[in-house]
């Protein structure tokens, strides 16, 4: 089910001024605070009134200005998961989720409630009330009452970002089940890189109310220019790739398009798809095959771009196969080794580099 979006919106000194389409699975709205991300989410659950433009939903046209068309939201059937869980203190887990149940649409089928707890993790909490449960369980049973409504499209504004790590851990790999197994359509507004790069297959990259990219979490990450709107330390790129074995000490095996990588053991069946983030810090480059070194994975590549930015340092995109992969090194580097698009050379990225939180279900 896809989701249009073209609308404007003066906010203060900042106008929002974005268009865009998503084609389903998790679209993911992406920028620093500031950016316009919650007055889009806003718009299109209807809890915000643009100044003009227009939102579809499929077929469906949820607002048009020079219509006057301004479906209210509790019309739109999208479900809408906020950055608190805002559960009903006074009722149990259950009462919350029978709640999310009196707005499905008669006869409409889906997921009961048994299949949703089962799915969320959180069947064993039904007789608790929310001040019994941690930040993640919250958050679960959210979106548990979200689903129970059957929603057309669910919103997520920072479901996570109240969370600390731990918490988020927790709650990434149920995201990740609903992606996979419900099929629904999800809008889910982040700053963080990490559960953008581990969830979103398609990214709406917003700056200061504008939109300045759109395109697969692989081709957005991978990009030099994403550079400034992340940040040197979370720039990397978003690499798919599949489980190919467990080795007995430790390691696991997975196959990418320029070759195999070693990781720390990762919780998938062989065969498994995955995709993985590796920070641009985190890979050297040279220009003849490594020999002696005890990095593991080496992978062959060409030089594709090279953005130096305002200090001392370098980003490299290299193509790996069918993948890009971006490289962070000094301009000296980059002059020693006599770096220029069309030149080969192999990426080196240390095993233990790769975070367990930058390795998701794809």
């Amino acid at each position: 089910m896809s989701l249009s979006v073209d609308i404007r919106h003066s906010l203060g000194d900042m106008t929002v001024d974005v268009s865009f389409q998503t084609p389903g699975g998790i679209t993911a709205l992406f920028g620093q605070s500031g950016s316009g991300k919650t007055t889009v989410i806003n718009a299109v659950a209807g809890l915000l009134k643009p100044q003009s433009g227009r939102i579809t939903l499929q077929s469906d046209v949820l607002f048009d200005s020079s219509k006057r068309t301004n479906t209210p939201p509790h019309r739109r059937r999208l479900g809408y998961v906020f950055q608190d869980a805002r559960l009903f203190p006074h009722l149990s887990v259950l009462g919350n989720l029978n709640y999310g149940r009196r707005f499905a649409p008669r006869g409409h089928s889906g997921r009961g409630l048994t299949e949703v707890a089962e799915m969320l993790g959180i069947t064993s909490l039904l007789q608790r009330r929310p001040g019994e449960l941690s930040g993640g369980e919250k958050q679960r049973v959210a979106i548990g009452r979200a689903l129970l409504s059957r929603p057309r499209m669910l919103l997520m504004d920072e479901p996570l970002a109240a969370l600390d790590a731990a918490r988020k851990d927790e709650i990434l790999p149920y995201l990740e089940q609903l992606r996979d197994q419900t099929g629904l359509p999800i809008l889910y507004v982040s700053h963080s890189v990490a559960e953008v790069a581990r969830l979103a297959e398609t990214v709406v990259v917003l700056d200061q109310g504008k939109v300045v990219q759109v395109g697969t979490a692989e081709q957005v990450f991978s990009d030099p220019s994403m550079v400034r709107q992340l940040g040197l330390r979370e720039a990397g790129s978003v690499l798919p790739a599949q489980v190919m074995t467990h080795h007995p000490d430790g390691l696991t095996e997975l196959a990418v398009s320029g070759g195999h990588l070693f990781l720390p053991q990762i919780n998938l069946p062989p065969e498994a798809k995955t995709r993985i983030r590796i920070l641009a810090q985190d890979v050297i480059l040279s220009r003849e095959m490594p020999k002696g070194l005890s990095a593991l994975n080496i992978l062959p590549g060409t030089v594709t771009e090279i953005r130096a930015g305002g200090g001392p340092g370098v980003v490299v995109q290299l193509r790996c196969g069918t993948d890009l992969l971006l490289a962070r090194i000094t301009q000296r580097s980059a002059k020693a080794l006599d770096l220029a698009p069309g030149v080969p050379c192999h990426a080196v990225v240390k095993s233990v580099s790769v975070a367990r939180h930058d390795v998701g279900h794809n």
